[in-house]
């Protein structure tokens, strides 16, 4: 709630990193001398209230990671020397009052991954130059009054997994191949004239040309004689075909029956070829079991894959498969487990998964021989934050995983984490924020209005998340035995923040006599500074994902220097 202008006197912080003044109700203009300060890496203004324009001095910080200035009224334009912020991967300018038109010196911007101009008042076309994005994964430009044709350039950006240009005044045909094949007709909305496949929703492209036309004429006829000589070519093939065979049916035969192969993983697979591939779901290839069935690890020939078989005879399993499917076949994330095929029937159903060969992280924070550094298990919570990022804002509706906790949380090869089992997930409808649910999920990680009153929203999710990053540095599960009657987990960190870090953190990240003890255990205690807000008993008071990421991601920068230094 701090207000009043944002003092001048901040510019004499030379050194100055890390600026996070958002959410608060300050006002007037964004002091200019801010951008002297070139030691500067990420500005967080977002939802106050400033007025006038983003000074032109920002442009010149050529170290910038973030800068988010979105929800405040800023007016002016965007300048061409936008294009300086060369290593810049966050700008949010969204929710102002920002006109003319996007410069094209913006597709130098080649480590911006996301960029968002929502909600303003930008004109005239998207410039082709974005294509030129290469690292660009959320681009959200809705709600402006952009016009002429999206740019075919951008199907070459291939990590693009979130695109909003809705409610413009676009037209054209949609751009086909590339990000484009999984866009839904969310992202196109409210446009004036654009056209593409059915799937979108849309009117089809046309074109009644006469050169359109005698095109396809000269197709048809070409057609007709390829499927002319065709015919006459087959009769013959065949005819030698039927001779050949009524010579050799039984080397055939037995030559068929000797090199049938297997099913394989992505074919159709069959409960014989499950039964087959997990040496009958015997226990040397169970992985684990759950609430709704078991995993097993089963090898199709060279492809090992994990099998989640569903006890049928569990209340709720039907459904936890339906919702399994509906949920993961739809969505694409790096940081999502992926699933390969499935196999149902009236008495069986089993979804084939993306083998993860280093197990989950409940495996690693509560083994005697398993061991995690400081940055691996700062790495695998920013991968967890991603995947609720795409969850709750990357895809069309938002999707709530309900479930969230360390053995939901599986490694791949690379210590890469993958968020699993959708079991439990809710999707949002379109304007929904909250459903009520009758299943309830893991005791210790559920928010209390999901335990209380069964009502569900991604604010859930962030409370899970804050209880798992303080189960993942201090090694303390929340339902250990010393948490009983007045005292959780999260009321033990409370007490014992900030000054008491060295009583509750893992002593395995704390080496002792090590020079930079001092400096890690301030970034400690801003991770359990960020899993106190997380975990809020109140709902509102909890952090957004894409803050609770930001900040994450400045922690680990930091935590880099000092281990370095």
């Amino acid at each position: 709630m701090i207000s009043g202008p944002i003092p001048e006197e901040l510019c004499n912080l030379k050194k100055l990193g890390f600026l996070s003044l958002g959410n608060n109700e300050l006002c007037c203009s964004i002091p200019a001398c801010l951008g002297n300060i070139t030691s500067l890496r990420y500005i967080y203004l977002g939802s106050n209230k400033l007025t006038f324009s983003i000074p032109p001095s920002l442009w010149n910080l050529n170290d910038l990671l973030h800068l988010d200035v979105s929800s405040n009224s800023l007016k002016s334009s965007l300048p061409p020397e936008i294009g300086n912020l060369k290593v810049t991967t966050l700008l949010n300018i969204s929710k102002n009052q920002i006109s003319g038109s996007i410069p094209s010196t913006i597709g130098g911007m080649q480590n911006m991954a996301e960029l968002s101009f929502a909600e303003n008042r930008l004109e005239g076309p998207i410039p082709e130059s974005m294509g030129n994005m290469i690292a660009l994964e959320s681009l959200d430009l809705s709600h402006n009054k952009l016009s002429g044709g999206i740019p075919k350039s951008l199907v070459a950006l291939s990590h693009l997994n979130y695109l909003n240009v809705s409610n413009n005044r676009l037209s054209g045909e949609i751009p086909i191949g590339g990000p484009f094949v999984n866009f839904s007709y969310d992202s196109f909305l409210s446009n004036e004239a654009l056209c593409g496949a059915a799937r979108l929703q849309i009117p089809a492209c046309r074109s009644n040309s006469p050169s359109r036309k005698r095109k396809k004429k000269v197709l048809l006829i070409v057609l007709i004689l390829l499927v002319a000589s065709s015919v006459i070519m087959l009769s013959v093939m065949l005819t030698i075909f039927l001779v050949i065979r009524s010579r050799k049916r039984k080397t055939n035969i037995a030559t068929h029956q000797a090199d049938a192969s297997p099913a394989t993983v992505h074919g159709r697979v069959s409960y014989h070829d499950l039964q087959q591939a997990t040496d009958r779901f015997g226990t040397s290839n169970l992985l684990g079991s759950g609430s709704y069935g078991s995993v097993y690890k089963a090898t199709f020939e060279s492809t090992i894959v994990a099998v989640k078989v569903f006890n049928l005879q569990t209340e709720g399993a039907f459904k936890s498969f339906d919702t399994e499917c509906e949920v993961l076949h739809n969505l694409r994330h790096r940081n999502l487990t992926k699933v390969i095929n499935s196999c149902s029937s009236i008495d069986f159903k089993a979804l084939v998964l993306e083998y993860m060969p280093k197990g989950s992280l409940d495996d690693w924070l509560h083994s005697e021989t398993c061991s995690l550094d400081i940055m691996k298990r700062v790495d695998i919570m920013i991968d967890v934050g991603s995947a609720l990022d795409y969850l709750h804002q990357g895809y069309f509706v938002p999707v709530v995983h309900c479930d969230l906790k360390p053995s939901n949380v599986l490694l791949d090869e690379d210590m890469v984490a993958h968020v699993s089992d959708f079991g439990l997930a809710k999707l949002l409808g379109v304007g929904e924020s909250i459903v009520q649910t009758k299943t309830l999920a893991t005791i210790g990680y559920m928010a209390p209005e999901f335990g209380l009153e069964g009502l569900v929203s991604t604010r859930c999710d962030i409370y899970s998340y804050g209880v798992m990053l303080m189960e993942t540095f201090t090694r303390k599960k929340p339902t250990d035995g010393m948490f009983a009657e007045n005292l959780s987990l999260r009321e033990w960190i409370r007490q014992s923040w900030p000054r008491g870090m060295d009583e509750i953190i893992d002593p395995e990240l704390m080496i002792p006599g090590e020079k930079n003890k001092t400096g890690k255990v301030q970034c400690l205690s801003s991770i359990m500074e960020l899993a106190l807000r997380c975990t809020a008993d109140l709902p509102e008071e909890r952090m957004n994902i894409k803050h609770v990421l930001a900040q994450l991601k400045n922690i680990r920068t930091m935590l880099e220097n000092v281990i370095n230094h």
